[in-house]
């Protein structure tokens, strides 16, 4: 969980343009003047770059009313801007998958899915010892589906639940050809922490991200 103030000092080396974007990706649709806000600059800069972000195609302004008054501007990043977010080698895996799937059929696909499962739920619980409680198990977790290209975080709720929000799936065209892989990982994020997780949130269905609500 990074305060905005960690925030911009990390991105401190990247363009106005790229800070916006990632903005966007982590925390979904916002006013110039929040954008702003947190980098550190003006609403009017962060609406001038928008407008530039968004001839390009990247970016792309939505008016929502809240009761009586003008409607308020909301930024919100394109499927091309979705895009500059790269998924791992997205052709070539899914080329593979389909490759497997015809020549070798469906079971075999399930097999290829259960063992990287099996790898993946070995190398996390292999992170977890010596984690003492749910909130240790998670900051790990976190940590490591972060390095993994996840845009992971976490914070806890107000029922004493947390949430677990991935901004962004390195996957996502090996996701889509084969939804297995999403299943897979909500068991493996159930044994690892060894609490309940119930996914909230689903990219493969239009959300913004995943997101997971968490408890024992």
């Amino acid at each position: 969980m990074s305060s905005d103030h960690l925030e911009n000092k990390e991105t401190s080396k990247q363009s106005v343009a790229e800070r916006l974007l990632m903005l966007l990706k982590t925390r979904g649709a916002l006013q110039a003047s929040d954008a702003g806000k947190i980098l550190g600059t003006t609403g009017e800069a962060a609406r001038q770059q928008f407008v530039k972000l968004a001839k390009e195609g990247l970016v792309e302004a939505q008016s929502v009313t809240h009761g009586v008054g003008r409607p308020v501007q909301y930024w919100q990043l394109t499927p091309q801007g979705h895009a500059r977010f790269p998924d791992s080698h997205a052709d070539l895996t899914v080329q593979l998958l389909r490759m497997i799937r015809s020549s070798l059929g469906e079971q075999a696909l399930d097999q290829l899915i259960t063992a990287r499962e099996s790898e993946t739920r070995e190398s996390y619980l292999q992170a977890m010892q010596g984690a003492q409680s749910l909130e240790e198990r998670l900051q790990r977790l976190t940590a490591i589906r972060t390095r993994e290209g996840y845009m992971a975080e976490w914070e806890k709720q107000d029922d004493n639940s947390y949430l677990l929000v991935e901004n962004h799936c390195p996957i996502c065209a090996a996701a889509t050809t084969c939804q297995g892989f999403c299943r897979a990982e909500r068991d493996v994020f159930s044994q690892t922490l060894e609490a309940n997780v119930e996914r909230t949130e689903h990219i493969l269905q239009g959300a913004r991200r995943c997101a997971y609500r968490i408890w024992l």
